[in-house]
C-alpha cells in the first residue's frame, strides 16, 4: 500500500491506495474538491457535512446518468452488430447465388460452344461431301461430253 498526501477543502490528509494508483487518487482528489468548492461558492456554507453530501450525490447522479448512456450506446452498438452480422448473412448468401449462377451460366456456354464446334464440323463434312459429288458429277458430264 503506497500513502498520498492530499489536500481537500484546504486540509491535508494522508491517504492509502494501492501501489501505481497514487497519481489516480490525487486527480480524483482534486476533481471531488473542486467540485465541492463550486457548491460551497454557490450555496454558500451550508456545513461540511451537508456540502459533501450533495458534492456525493452530484457526482453519483453524473456517474449513473453516464452509466446509463454507456448502456444505451452498448445496446445501439449490439443492434448495429446484429444489423451488419445479418448484412453479410445477406451478402454471402446473394454471392453464392450469383456464384452458381455464373457456373450455370459458363457451363451453358461451354455446351454452346461444343454444339457450335460440332454444327461447323457436320457443315464442313457435308460441304466437302457435296463438293466431291458436284465434282463427280462435272467430271462425268464432262467425260460425256468428249464422248459425243
Amino acid at each position: 500500500m503506497a500513502n498520498v498526501n492530499i489536500r481537500f477543502n484546504n486540509k491535508d490528509y494522508l491517504l492509502s491506495c494501492d501501489d501505481g494508483q497514487e497519481e489516480d487518487l490525487k486527480k480524483l482528489t482534486i476533481f471531488l474538491d473542486k467540485r465541492y468548492s463550486q457548491l460551497k461558492s454557490q450555496l454558500g456554507n451550508l456545513g461540511e457535512s451537508k456540502l459533501l453530501l450533495i458534492t456525493a450525490i452530484q457526482v453519483i447522479d453524473e456517474y449513473f446518468d453516464l452509466k446509463k448512456r454507456v448502456v444505451s450506446q452498448k445496446d445501439n452498438f449490439e443492434k448495429l452488430s446484429s444489423k451488419f452480422k445479418e448484412m453479410k448473412s445477406l451478402a454471402i448468401d446473394y454471392k453464392e447465388v450469383k456464384d452458381n449462377e455464373i457456373f450455370k451460366l459458363n457451363s451453358d456456354l461451354d455446351k454452346l460452344k461444343k454444339m457450335v464446334d460440332e454444327s461447323q464440323n457436320l457443315y464442313e463434312n457435308m460441304l466437302e461431301k457435296t463438293t466431291k459429288s458436284i465434282e463427280e458429277i462435272i467430271k462425268n458430264t464432262e467425260s460425256r461430253s468428249e464422248v459425243q
